[in-house]
């Protein structure tokens, strides 16, 4: 019989959760020193902790290790870069071709996330009126990779300036897999607290608050 197992959490660990949602930082700029097997896989064991609807599990991540798929997925990104930036205008295009975007060349780990849209795992609970659900339950954990690869002085970088036909074409995954995330892993170059699109003056970051509506 499974004894019931009570967690308590002090203010010490709080505040320490608190660091670790603020040093959470989209990473852009990679050493390309290698990541341990034994660390990426702790992590994505952590990840699989994620909440899922009922309890389908329906993540799925796809390392790219080949130089040549590797090769098609940065085409794919400059291709989708090039064009982004003619869809802004004067000082703003200038603004964005700055930027950078992707640690794509640099990055020694990079992980495709997929949602397996065909799964029947959950048996379809709670995903009959929305299906992006599964979709949704993906990007949890997403969300959990990144705070444990955090915690273990690894940076994540989310590249969502791709075309998701293309990618799946290059790693040749089933038909009824969907992008969610590309996601490029390794240790940061620098550890900074701003977001880089802060530090930049490309959006600054809205008040506390902001973001909640009462009804």
């Amino acid at each position: 019989m499974d004894r019931e197992v009570s967690v308590g959490f002090d203010a010490g660990f709080r505040r320490t959760l608190a660091d670790l949602f603020a040093w959470r930082r989209d990473v852009r700029r990679f050493r390309t020193d290698p990541v341990p097997e034994s660390l990426l896989r702790e992590c994505l064991a952590l990840a699989e902790l994620s909440p899922s609807v009922g309890n389908s599990q329906p993540w799925r991540f796809v390392r790219v290790a080949d130089a040549g798929r590797r090769a098609a997925i940065v085409a794919s990104f400059e291709r989708c870069n090039a064009q982004a930036a003619e869809g802004y205008e004067a000082e703003r295009r200038d603004a964005y071709i700055r930027l950078k975007l992707a640690g794509l060349r640099e990055a020694p780990i990079h992980l495709a996330v997929f949602s397996d849209e065909a799964t029947p795992v959950g048996h379809g609970l709670g995903r009959a009126t929305m299906p992006e659900m599964l979709r949704y339950s993906v990007v949890t954990a997403v969300q959990t990779f990144w705070l444990a690869a955090r915690a273990h002085g690894l940076g994540v970088g989310w590249v969502s300036i791709l075309e998701p036909e293309a990618v799946c074409a290059c790693l040749d995954v089933p038909c009824d897999w969907h992008l969610v995330a590309y996601l490029c892993v390794g240790y940061p170059v620098e550890e900074h607290i701003d977001p880089e699109l802060v530090r930049h003056g490309w959006q600054a970051r809205l008040g506390e608050g902001a973001h909640l509506i009462e009804r």
